[in-house]
């Protein structure tokens, strides 16, 4: 608890917690669809933003949100209208993004740190004020995407189940590409373009091995998320070592920990089995 008594500490922990629960929350529904691609694309594609955002002297963190929505909303459009399958859209998107971001990067004159603290992100330098924004603005998504829980968590499991049940069903998957986007784009700042996805993926990831329904994902991967993030910001601070990447991987190898026990567990039963037979 020592790390707590420094104001930079405590910024980043309230910021890690509170983002780190939006995007596991987040991610329930991105793995349950199978469109994990679609957190790293949209991280990715925003460089453009970000870039486009030093050259003209803004604030890079709203590029990038900026680009985030638009590139998400181009996606919607590219499987929607012109029939292009999730991965073909995400993977067109994701490169051209990542080609106009690093154009933009070529242009700008000198070394920007700025672009740096958003590839590999940097949370220790996160202020009191950036930290309590993050908290209300990830309250209030999680808040939203509960209320649509069972609309979005229909649409992951089975799309045209939800179409043809919902007339909404297509304006609730352009509002959840919205939320995971700008959810994204909030998270860059923390853990950076290159990692912010680990975040989505590998707390809902963890939390499907154990969990046994729907609403038992959502509780466990927020816990697992809040693990890391905890042990994240501690190891980074005694280890010395970029906080990001330490959040990163203590989850994976908390996922690799549950993987192994997991295929333990299904080759014990398959050796039972057979002794049965």
């Amino acid at each position: 608890m020592e790390i707590l008594k420094y104001a930079f500490m405590q910024n980043a922990a309230i910021a890690g917690l509170s983002l780190g629960a939006l995007l596991a929350y987040v991610g329930v529904f991105v793995v349950l669809k199978k469109m994990s691609f679609f957190g790293d694309g949209i991280a990715h594609a925003s460089l453009a933003g970000v870039a486009a955002a030093v050259l003209l002297n803004a604030d890079p963190g709203f590029g990038g949100m900026v680009a985030a929505v638009l590139f998400a909303a181009l996606i919607f459009i590219l499987e929607e209208k012109f029939g292009a399958s999730g991965d073909a859209a995400i993977g067109i998107i994701f490169t051209s993004g990542m080609a106009l971001g690093l154009v933009l990067i070529g242009v700008a004159p000198g070394y920007r740190t700025e672009l740096t603290s958003f590839l590999f992100g940097n949370i220790l330098a996160i202020g009191r004020t950036e930290a309590v924004i993050s908290a209300v603005v990830s309250a209030l998504f999680i808040a939203i995407l509960f209320f649509l829980r069972k609309r979005i968590g229909l649409l992951a499991l089975n799309e045209e189940l939800a179409v043809a049940e919902d007339k909404r069903a297509k304006l609730v998957k352009f509002f959840f590409y919205f939320l995971t986007a700008a959810s994204v784009a909030l998270g860059m700042k923390l853990l950076g373009i290159i990692l912010v996805s680990a975040a989505i993926i590998i707390p809902a990831s963890c939390a499907k091995f154990v969990s046994r329904s729907f609403a038992m994902m959502g509780v466990l991967a927020v816990l697992f998320s809040e693990v890391f993030m905890g042990f994240g910001l501690a190891g980074s601070y005694f280890l010395n070592i970029g906080a990001g990447s330490a959040i990163v991987l203590v989850g994976a190898l908390f996922f690799l920990g549950l993987q192994s026990i997991h295929s333990v567990k299904v080759a014990f039963k398959k050796k039972k089995e057979k002794g049965y037979n």
